[in-house]
């Protein structure tokens, strides 16, 4: 695949270019080069030509991402493991895809049983950035994401589904040069780190990363002003834990500034406009399955912006993927009618990982504009405008049943936030006692007397969408993504 070809010729052309930014560090693109090169020579020299998925362990270092790069050089893909998540974790995901060796940065190893490559203890090579060919169904990486059943699911990606991903990325017109700084505020088991540290590596861009030990959102306002970032893709919770500073902040170098990862609310967005007065704001969507993202809109500043319960559309199809929305039969529903979210196209994984069962719940094939088409439940219930911009209304399973009427946990937070004046708030669908199930809300303050707002959302809700338990915290957990945890916020319920 040209992929890993215009990977080489990029760094070879900005050898004078720094590539990343790590704490106070910089590394130029000639030291990537050779940390690539000289993992590359232990590559393969230790590993076997038909062992293909390696262990990665997620350091913020410049061996870990070069140890993507030797890997895919080498044709052979990553399975990021992090060293913080529990140990039974670690193991389901390394005997899932049958992993034999672990690359690890590490001063000691974190996995002792394996075959591990100490990255940091590499001996010096010539640099050798000549890639082995790659065909398109080989695999660049496995992500293993959340399980219902509590066993993560394998989401393999080959270089194929990536091609389809940074051609389609392209073609949205963000004109990444050399001279660019961008963000990299993804832990590396998460998909959108890959276009984080992708993107600018093939336009001899600089990439800024965020230290573990680092409180993740003041670090990105620090990097941000002091290094003049110009792109950043960001999740929208990031956006709550900066707003108390939104009048502080002003960053006119920024050029485009992306959000993905969950619903992008249209108050914050219009607020964080100010601190970004020169930037595209986007709202991309899309799951690990489809690489990265594959729908995207882009704000309009001083206009009208689609909307549902004041979270921004998610827009229109990328170049690579088709979308239509089913109902529970997989039949298209009509336009203005709410359905589940289905994607086809390039970026679509082969599927799960050795999890046939999962693969027949979500992947389905049918007639699509005369051509046999294989499609993926996103599992997000969404609806058209008569535009083609697609509009989220959430989770499937974010919706409950209360009394027999269904609700969207969504439009609760909708009304909430209104009578709240910008709080941030999360709705709870919880089982009580007797099994039944109640509506519970969750407001990132110190406590106050709710009657007020329980009046208000009386006077906008019907009774039974109306929260029967609210409680406070002072800021809402985020999960290794970057999201807010609801399984956390859950637990204030039980």
């Amino acid at each position: 695949m040209n992929l890993v070809f215009d990977i080489q010729k990029s760094i070879e052309n900005n050898y004078n270019n720094n590539a990343f930014y790590f704490g106070d560090t910089y590394y130029n693109y000639k030291d990537f080069a050779q940390v690539i090169s000289d993992i590359r020579k232990e590559i393969q020299s230790s590993i076997k030509e038909n062992e293909i998925n390696i262990g990665l362990i997620t350091n913020d270092d410049i061996q870990t991402y070069a140890s993507i790069i030797a890997l895919w050089m080498e044709g052979k893909a990553y399975v990021p493991l992090n060293p913080e998540f529990p140990i039974s974790r670690n193991n389901a995901v390394i005997d899932q895809a049958d992993i034999k060796t672990i690359l690890d940065s590490s001063e000691t190893k974190v996995f002792t049983d394996f075959n591990v490559i100490l990255t940091q203890k590499c001996n010096t090579s010539e640099i050798d950035l000549t890639p082995v060919e790659v065909t398109k169904d080989d695999l660049g990486y496995i992500f293993f994401t959340s399980g219902t059943t509590g066993t993560p699911k394998g989401v393999p990606i080959t270089f194929e589904n990536l091609s389809g991903f940074m051609d389609a990325f392209w073609e949205l017109d963000y004109t990444i040069t050399d001279t660019d700084r961008c963000l990299q505020m993804f832990e590396l088991t998460f998909d959108l780190s890959v276009v984080s540290y992708l993107a600018p590596i093939l336009k001899g861009a600089c990439i800024y990363t965020i230290p573990k030990d680092e409180i993740k959102y003041s670090y990105i306002f620090e990097l941000m002003e002091d290094h003049e970032l110009t792109f950043a893709l960001m999740v929208p919770s990031i956006l709550h834990y900066l707003r108390p500073y939104f009048d502080e902040i002003d960053c006119p170098a920024m050029k485009y500034s992306l959000f993905c990862g969950e619903a992008l609310p249209l108050d914050v967005t219009e607020e964080w406009s100010k601190c970004v007065p020169n930037a595209t704001i986007a709202n991309v969507y899309g799951p690990t399955e489809c690489t990265i993202f594959c729908t995207d809109y882009t704000y309009i500043r001083n206009g009208d912006n689609k909307t549902h319960n004041g979270v921004l559309t998610i827009g229109k199809d990328m170049k690579n993927t088709k979308t239509i929305i089913v109902d529970d039969d997989n039949n298209e529903v009509r336009e203005g009618e709410n359905g589940e979210l289905c994607l086809s196209g390039i970026q679509l994984t082969p599927g799960y990982w050795k999890n046939e069962k999962k693969n027949k719940e979500v992947f389905f094939t049918k007639e699509y504009r005369g051509e046999k088409t294989r499609f993926y439940r996103t599992g997000d219930l969404c609806t058209v405008d008569s535009d083609g911009d697609i509009l989220y209304l959430g989770r499937v399973d974010f919706q409950a049943k209360i009394q027999g009427f269904r609700v969207e946990l969504s439009e609760i937070e909708f009304h909430a936030k209104a009578a709240l004046d910008k709080l941030n708030v999360v709705a709870i669908a919880f089982t009580n006692s007797i099994q039944n199930t109640e509506i519970g809300l969750v407001i990132e303050t110190t406590e106050f007397e709710t009657k007020q707002l329980l009046d208000d959302l009386k006077t906008k809700l019907p009774q039974y969408m109306v929260p029967t338990q609210i409680k406070f915290i002072d800021s809402f957990p985020l999960n290794t993504n970057g999201k807010t945890d609801r399984k956390k916020l859950n637990k204030l319920f039980s």
